[in-house]
C-alpha cells in the first residue's frame, strides 16, 4: 500500500510539474512575443458592430484593379511570414488578399501556446473579426467583394468554412487540411462551391472523416471537389519557396488557383437558395490533442517547425 501511495505521489507530481511549465512556457512566450504580429501585419482595419480593431497582412496586385478578393487564414500558430508569403503569392494572382489576425496579436512557434490561441479565441469572436474584415473590404473600390472567396489552413481551415456558413456573401471555401463538418443539414447552408485538400497520411484528419465530409456536401448538394494527397501529412504546403519547387505542395497550389479561377474571376455564381442558418462550432479537444502530437512528433514535424 505504501508503495502504491508513493506511485501516485509520485504521479500527481508530475501531472503538476507539466502543468505548471506548460503554463509558465506559454507566459513566457507571451511576454518575449510581444512584437512578433507588428513584423507580419501592415494594416490596421476597423472593427465593425463594436469589435475591436483588426491587425491584418494585405496584398494588392498590381495595377488598378477591381480585383477578386481572397481572405486568408493562418494556421494554429497565428500569422507569421508563411502566411505572408502565400498571401504575397496569391495577389501576384490577380487577387486582393487580407490575411487577418484572428488571435488578436498573439503568434507564436510554440505548440503549447498555439493550442491556448485556439482555446481562447472562440469561433463567434473569429467570425466577428472576420466580419469586420469583410465590411471594410466593402469600402475599397479595387475590390470586387460580390467575388470574395476564403482559404484556410489547418485551424484556418476549419475558421474558414465555419465563416462560409455564417458569411451568405461569400463566392468559393477553400480547406486546407482543416478539421471538416460532416452534418449535411449544416453544409445545405454553404454559400459557394468548396475545394477541400488534403493528406492522406494525416492522423488529425482520418481519411474516413474527409469521405464523410465529401458525402455530406454531396447530400447537401454544394459543388464541392475533395482531394486526398496520397502519402501527405498534416500541414503539407509549408510556404511559397516549396509551393514553387513542385511536388504535392506545388500541385495542391495549382489546384486552389484552378478553382478560385473558375469561381472568383468568372462569372459562375453559385445560386444557393437554401436559407442559412447559423452553425455554433465547438471546441474539439480530442483533434486538437492528436494535432499537437502531429507537430511535435508525427508526420507534420517532418516539415520542421512553424508554417
Amino acid at each position: 500500500m505504501k508503495i502504491l501511495k508513493r506511485v501516485l505521489l509520485g504521479f500527481l507530481l508530475a501531472v503538476l510539474g507539466l502543468v505548471l511549465f506548460l503554463a509558465t512556457s506559454i507566459a513566457v512566450d507571451f511576454a518575449v512575443g510581444t512584437d512578433r504580429i507588428n513584423a507580419v501585419t501592415n494594416t490596421t482595419l476597423p472593427g465593425s458592430n463594436g469589435g475591436p480593431d483588426v491587425r491584418a497582412y494585405v496584398a494588392v496586385p498590381p495595377g488598378s484593379g477591381p480585383f477578386p478578393v481572397v481572405i486568408m487564414i493562418h494556421e494554429f500558430y497565428g500569422l507569421n511570414e508563411s502566411i505572408v508569403g502565400k498571401a504575397e503569392g496569391l495577389a501576384r494572382e490577380g487577387y486582393l488578399v487580407v490575411a487577418p489576425d484572428t488571435f488578436r496579436g498573439s503568434t507564436t512557434a510554440w505548440i503549447p501556446r498555439a493550442i491556448y490561441q485556439v482555446i481562447t479565441n472562440q469561433p463567434e469572436q473569429v467570425n466577428q473579426d472576420l466580419d469586420s474584415v469583410y465590411a471594410w473590404l466593402q469600402t475599397r473600390p479595387d475590390a470586387l467583394v460580390n467575388r470574395t472567396g476564403i482559404v484556410g489552413f489547418c485551424y484556418g481551415g476549419r475558421a474558414s468554412l465555419n465563416y462560409s456558413l455564417h458569411n451568405a456573401q461569400l463566392a468559393a471555401t477553400v480547406i486546407f487540411y482543416g478539421s471538416p463538418i460532416t452534418d449535411p443539414q449544416a453544409l445545405r447552408s454553404l454559400p459557394g462551391p468548396l475545394l477541400g485538400i488534403f493528406g492522406g497520411a494525416d492522423n488529425s484528419i482520418p481519411v474516413q472523416e474527409v469521405q464523410a465530409f465529401e458525402t455530406a456536401l454531396g447530400q447537401a448538394g454544394i459543388p464541392h471537389e475533395i482531394s486526398i494527397y496520397e502519402g501527405q501529412p498534416h500541414a503539407f504546403v509549408t510556404d511559397m519557396e516549396s509551393i514553387q519547387a513542385g511536388g504535392a505542395q506545388g500541385q495542391a497550389w495549382d489546384q486552389m488557383l484552378r478553382f478560385f479561377e473558375e469561381n472568383l474571376k468568372k462569372d459562375t455564381a453559385f445560386d444557393n437558395s437554401s436559407p442559412q442558418q447559423a452553425y455554433n462550432d465547438t471546441f474539439n479537444l480530442r483533434y486538437y490533442l492528436v494535432l499537437a502530437y502531429e507537430h511535435a512528433f508525427g508526420t507534420a514535424s517532418q516539415h520542421g517547425g512553424q508554417h
